[in-house]
């Protein structure tokens, strides 16, 4: 077996993994704020964190994945200023609280379904785990990490004395920062909230009593009781999103140290931003994000092409979203179900010596581009079509492209004839367009094809049409 390497943003290097029980692994992966859809910058770090698990998997390790659904504590501000982001939602919708929260849960999970995320282990909701986190505040209290203000409980981080060791940044880098949304009850500018204290001139949808009094947790408390209380002491490995790092991770850490007394997770894994309109982050807040079902259902394009292009760009770096892009995308997905369908249907015998430099690669920290890269070379091998595919399907038990499914996939060339007669009849005016040199006007014609969910392709003298997958 090739040992496996990923790397910690805690030591800022890549480091082998050793879990804390040998064959099984703690994997705590932050799930979703349901205010609102989840965008395919958010599901980007989804994609990113089924990796790693399948990965593991294919190490031969027990994975034991719990996700939280954030459902209350999480404000506006990262810093614990402004609204209660669930509470807004609700304004926004007429709805309760609590049926936002179900509808956008249930939305983010049929988003996983669609790209072929595996379903976590544990799913732990904020709200079901509300006395575990007023006891994990109780311990920091008694240990003297806590103050009270006039709108709740805060953690004094100046008695953490590495609490930058996560984002490595300077303690004046992270002051900084936190001055932007600035409380002067705050005896340091990066505390932050455990307890929030409902107002006292208004009724809150969600909120608890406590010793405190009436309130509601702040964000960063439920991912630390909620961790230790479903992977106990197993806490391997921690991934997030790379906008977790500064805040809200490194917070965690400083209070489930501060309570505990012992190092909290071993290895922290954090996916880069997918990046919209010139490197621009796609954020809820900036209003411009997109969501799985605007950008591919609703166009007919099917959403493993999202997954397939995740595969193509390492988790750490930035990815860039195009149309065009996710486009050429679909095409190449198409062209791997064709390839992979033209083996047939008899399943032969996995090669090892492939299976082995295609371990080598993912345990790469999780290289997944050289090992989609793997593929190809698989087609081109020395091998009979039954052995090819038994060593592809073997592989996709990490792409999770569903490849065992490719003849469902692959669309046949459609005929003239076939063709709706809106369709037929863009096809017969971009031919003649073709033929007269118009080639912006043709071009503009293959977008109208295109928009109608068939794709088209030019040879010297003729084409072939196929429907989307």
């Amino acid at each position: 077996m090739a040992p496996l390497f990923l790397y910690n943003t805690l030591s800022r290097q890549k480091e082998e993994f050793k879990p804390i029980v040998k064959g099984s692994v703690g994997l705590y992966t932050c799930g979703p704020t349901v205010y609102n859809y989840a965008h395919i910058g958010n599901l980007r770090a989804y994609l990113f964190e089924d990796f790693l698990r399948r990965i593991l998997e294919f190490n031969d390790y027990k994975v034991k994945q719990v996700m939280n659904i954030t459902d209350v504590g999480h404000l506006v501000g990262d810093m614990d200023m402004g609204e209660d982001k669930m509470e807004k939602g609700a304004t926004r919708e007429g709805k309760s609280a609590w049926d936002i929260a179900a509808f956008y849960a249930d939305s983010f999970k049929k988003d996983l379904i669609a790209l072929n995320i595996l379903e976590p282990s544990v799913w732990c909701k904020a709200t079901d785990n509300i006395p575990e986190q007023i006891k994990l505040i109780q311990t920091l209290e008694e240990k003297g990490f806590v103050y009270k203000t006039s709108d709740g409980l805060y953690f004094d981080t100046s008695l953490v004395p590495d609490y930058n060791k996560l984002s490595h940044l300077p303690l004046a880098d992270l002051k900084e920062g936190a001055r932007i949304e600035k409380n002067p009850e705050k005896k340091n500018p990066t505390d932050f909230a455990l307890w929030k204290f409902s107002p006292v001139d208004a009724k809150r949808q969600m909120e608890w009593d406590s010793p405190w009094g009436i309130g509601f947790p702040g964000w960063h408390i439920e991912c630390s009781a909620m961790s230790m209380k479903f992977l106990d002491k197993q806490l391997d490995i921690h991934c997030g999103g790379v906008d977790h790092i500064n805040i809200h991770h490194t917070n965690e850490i400083a209070q489930s140290e501060a309570a505990t007394g012992h190092k909290f997770f071993n290895y922290w894994l954090h996916g880069a931003f997918l990046n919209i309109s010139g490197g621009k982050r796609m954020a809820k807040s900036a209003d411009n994000f997109l969501t799985l079902n605007n950008v591919l259902i609703q166009k007919g394009i099917n959403p493993l092409a999202y997954r397939f292009a995740a595969l193509q760009i390492h988790y750490r770096k930035p990815m860039e979203y195009s149309e065009a892009g996710l486009k050429q995308a679909a095409l190449g997905l198409n062209s791997l179900f064709s390839q992979v369908a033209s083996l047939g249907n008899e399943v032969g015998v996995l090669d090892n010596k492939l299976r082995q430099e295609f371990l080598t690669v993912i345990n790469d920290d999780l290289n997944l581009p050289k090992a989609l890269a793997l593929v190809s070379m698989v087609m081109k091998a020395k091998l009979s079509a039954a052995d090819k595919l038994a060593t592809i399907l073997d592989f996709d038990k990490v792409l999770g492209l569903d490849l065992d499914k490719a003849k469902n996939f692959v669309a046949a060339d459609i005929k003239l004839e076939e063709l709706p007669a809106e369709v037929k009849e863009l096809v017969l005016d971009r031919q003649k367009a073709r033929e007269a040199k118009d080639w912006a006007e043709a071009d503009r014609l293959r977008q109208e094809i295109d928009s109608r969910g068939y794709i088209m392709e030019d040879s010297a003298e003729t084409y072939r049409l196929t429907k989307k997958i």
